[in-house]
């Protein structure tokens, strides 16, 4: 097992071990994908990634991070992101979408101006939560979901399925980590609730499991289903790694083929230990213990550091965000330093 060799999970099988992570671009309007989204992952294609996976598309118009957050909640978008789709998986590539809900994180603007808080008259909208608590202390409180609102949230996440498939996707990612509405439910510093969906750790992870129960159902069965998670909130008395092992055992059993572990995001006040593959660790535990595929995400730039991952079994695949947005031909740098073959696009063999 090594970075440059293939990874199969039902019927999709990757020509590498080096994933695109999500990265929230900040730039479609009414949800839609655009030119900018088709240069951005179809560039990472281009430059030898396995699997290119979109952006947290929001799954509902409120669970977007910022008015420019690209979505799948409707038809038009599913056709925007299709022509995508057909270039990420010419290149040899597979191309995946992230689906999300953004919770009581939503309504902000864009990192670059800041990312404050919008209120309805300047294009955002009220947040919705499994408790009133806010993110931002100081912020209002999010709306709380009812039983109603808990039922739309797994519809979305299941139509949203269902459009990704007919748009040609041939991987779908539940986003449950990083402070967002799933990961919200998870964690007893965001939930609060007293019924079926809170107190318990039974009753915490419900939610997640039956979007991803829904999502199993309308995914087609010989497509992999992924999750990502925060192993850990990085705060005393949050959701940590023992629960993260048990949850990806029960998530295991209704149908996600691979954990995507991340870290943090839930509350202001976390306490992150950062250094090169900070999370790598939490990726092996899970995938020692609790039986399932992993992927390790975080601080990962050098291709022997990506190599020695894979190679000692410390997870299945590596996902590179930032590292990307750097170089988007990381691939074939790290194939050049391992003495690995890559084929370049027929386009650019004249390079080689």
């Amino acid at each position: 097992m090594t970075l440059f060799s293939p990874f199969t999970q039902r019927s999709v099988t990757l020509r590498n071990r080096i994933v695109v992570a999500p990265m929230c671009q900040y730039s479609a309007e009414e949800g839609l994908p655009n030119e900018w989204h088709q240069v951005h992952l179809g560039s990472r294609a281009v430059g030898g990634s396995s699997l290119v996976i979109t952006e947290a598309a929001a799954v509902l118009p409120e669970g977007r991070i910022s008015p420019w957050d690209a979505g799948i909640w409707n038809d038009a978008q599913a056709e925007g992101w299709a022509k995508i789709v057909r270039f990420v998986e010419g290149t040899g590539a597979v191309a995946g979408m992230q689906l999300a809900h953004a919770g009581r994180k939503a309504s902000v603007d864009v990192p670059w101006r800041g990312g404050a808080r919008l209120d309805v008259a300047e294009g955002g909208w009220q947040p919705v939560a499994p408790s009133a608590i806010s993110h931002d202390p100081a912020g209002p409180l999010p709306t709380v979901l009812d039983a109603a609102g808990i039922r739309a949230v797994v519809h979305g996440f299941r139509d949203a399925a269902r459009r990704a498939a007919d748009a040609g996707f041939h991987l779908v990612e539940i986003h449950a980590a990083h402070g967002y509405l799933l990961h919200e439910f998870l964690s007893p510093l965001a939930n609060e609730r007293t019924d079926e969906y809170g107190g318990s750790f039974d009753n915490r992870v419900r939610l997640l499991l039956e979007v991803a129960e829904a999502v199993r159902r309308v995914w087609p069965e010989e497509l992999p289903l992924w999750a990502r998670i925060s192993a850990t909130d990085w705060a005393e008395g949050g959701w940590d790694l023992d629960a993260s092992v048990e949850l990806a055992r029960r998530l295991a059993a209704v149908g996600v083929d691979l954990i995507d572990v991340s870290s943090g995001g839930l509350v202001r006040h976390q306490q992150v230990t950062v250094g090169p593959g900070y999370q790598v660790p939490f990726a092996e535990r899970i995938r020692r213990e609790a039986g399932i595929a992993t992927g390790a995400v975080g601080l990962i730039t050098q291709p022997e550091q990506a190599e020695a991952i894979i190679a000692s079994e410390q997870a299945d695949v590596v996902l590179l965000a930032r590292e990307m947005l750097r170089d988007p031909y990381f691939p074939r740098r790290a194939a050049h330093a391992l003495n690995a073959e890559l084929n370049p696009p027929n386009q650019y063999r004249r390079a080689w």
